[in-house]
């Protein structure tokens, strides 16, 4: 990591009466102001998802067509990969406020805006980032304890993903400034107030990234997603990971097939 003149942390990648008009006004600021919620919030045609039974994974293209018929989905196994001579992205995170929420299919951090990925001449603002257990992404074909996923939204509404895949081993020290606060309750968020959080801090120094097109991992499954999974995993401990499945249980989609897409390793 590397402070800035600001000293801001980085992680170093390469409503009288209203009228009709008035309220139609308002609703389309609000949805515009709208943070991104997890992929789990999504949009998904009114139709209840879950990870087991008769609302799991299997059953998803009942909720989206695209989680079934989709050609480009995500999580995938990473195994083969290409040489990019593309750079990584560049990351730049500042400090949020801490705002957790249970939204019953993952823990989800809000983020504030100015935090940025940069890729490929594009820019994507930080909206959020959220859990997984066990990871979603497979590497060789071997599941990881946990996976953190970084959601970030460019101007036209495309996204990209960056996945953190967590291995069992060391307490995070990351984890354990948020893992106190984990809210109970369902669709409640909780702000801690005093207390900020750097995503920075949770990521190594200077990371590769298996890169490929995708999708969200959860209905409405939508595809345009640009993932960057980040080739160095951190550590979890057992007890956080317990902590974690004991509010929101296992969340992880199976891994889907590559079909002919191509990983690339940026570096």
């Amino acid at each position: 990591m590397r402070e800035d003149a600001n000293g801001r942390r980085r992680a170093r990648t390469t409503g009288r009466r209203p009228t009709g008009l008035w309220l139609i006004a308002a609703a389309a600021l609000a949805l515009a102001a709208a943070p991104v919620r997890a992929e789990s919030e999504a949009p998904h045609g009114g139709g209840h998802w879950g990870y087991t039974g008769e609302t799991g994974p299997a059953h998803w293209g009942e909720v989206s067509e695209t989680c079934e018929a989709g050609r480009e989905q995500s999580p995938i196994s990473i195994g083969r990969t290409s040489h990019a001579d593309a750079a990584a992205p560049r990351m730049e995170y500042d400090a949020t406020p801490l705002k957790i929420v249970n939204n019953g299919h993952t823990v989800q951090v809000d983020y504030g805006a100015g935090s940025r990925l940069v890729t490929d001449g594009k820019t994507y603002q930080l909206a959020q980032f959220h859990f997984h257990s066990p990871s979603e992404h497979q590497t060789e074909g071997m599941s990881h304890a946990m996976e953190v996923h970084l959601v970030h939204k460019a101007e036209d509404g495309s996204l990209a993903v960056v996945g953190l895949l967590l291995d069992e081993g060391a307490a995070n020290p990351f984890l354990e400034k948020i893992w106190p606060k984990l809210p109970s309750e369902v669709n409640h968020e909780v702000e801690v107030q005093g207390a900020s959080v750097n995503v920075a801090e949770l990521l190594p120094e200077r990371p590769g990234f298996f890169a490929y097109e995708g999708s969200l991992t959860t209905p409405p499954c939508s595809e345009g997603v640009r993932w960057f999974v980040i080739d160095t995993p951190g550590t979890v401990s057992k007890a956080q990971v317990e902590r974690f499945l004991g509010l929101v249980h296992e969340n992880a989609r199976p891994v889907q097939p590559l079909g002919g897409r191509m990983v690339e390793h940026r570096m």
